[in-house]
């Protein structure tokens, strides 16, 4: 029987020179690359301690690459190819192959911890709707007890109006929604400053 909700974790592939390119200014090409590669491993290890339902990597562009495959093996998870199209897309195509409620994360959030996602689901179990905000006015993590196209289609990923314009849709829509404290994540040169050394030393200022 699952203990939780499903987690759904997307992330790319650390390929230098396509990873994490806003960072590219200040860590180089392949600096950038094992920084996304770090994060991912971070995201994917609080969603197995979270001791919730089975934990899926959707993997962009290339599932097979080492990093994804090294992944799954240690940590006993399942692992998918992203689907096509934007980010709304590509999370509504996870949210559609999950069998119930689902926490869908990025790989962006240092600060996520299995904690955040255990209160992620105690909320789940009461609204239709759970969110974690970002403090640059998207939000780090979704979960949902069934997908809703209309909190996808059509928004402009990205940008700083994210998460008031799915607090709209969710009002139009008529889902209860619980909302968990900000996290920042790990957008712009800037935050480098703000890794936590012990786990990200290597790439903080």
């Amino acid at each position: 029987m699952s203990r939780g909700p499903e987690i759904a974790v997307l992330a790319r592939a650390p390929v230098p020179g396509r990873a994490k390119t806003r960072l590219i200014p200040a860590l180089g090409a392949h600096g950038a690359a094992a920084l996304q590669e770090r994060l991912t491993e971070h995201a994917v290890a609080a969603a197995c301690a979270a001791g919730l339902g089975p934990v899926t990597l959707w993997a962009a562009p290339d599932p097979a690459h080492a990093s994804f495959r090294e992944l799954v093996t240690r940590f006993s998870i399942r692992l998918a190819r992203q689907a096509e199209g934007d980010l709304g897309a590509r999370m509504l195509a996870a949210f559609a192959k999950s069998r119930g409620a689902t926490l869908l994360i990025g790989s962006d959030c240092p600060a996520l911890a299995a904690d955040h996602l255990r209160r992620a689901a105690t909320a789940l179990t009461d609204h239709e709707v759970v969110l974690i905000p970002a403090e640059d006015g998207g939000y780090v993590l979704i979960g949902l007890r069934r997908p809703h196209a209309g909190l996808f289609a059509d928004m402009v990923w990205g940008t700083d109006t994210v998460l008031a314009e799915t607090r709209r849709r969710i009002a139009r829509l008529g889902l209860s929604a619980h909302e968990l404290d900000p996290l920042w994540d790990v957008d712009r040169p800037e935050d480098l400053a703000r890794l936590p050394r012990e786990a990200f030393g290597a790439f903080a200022d």
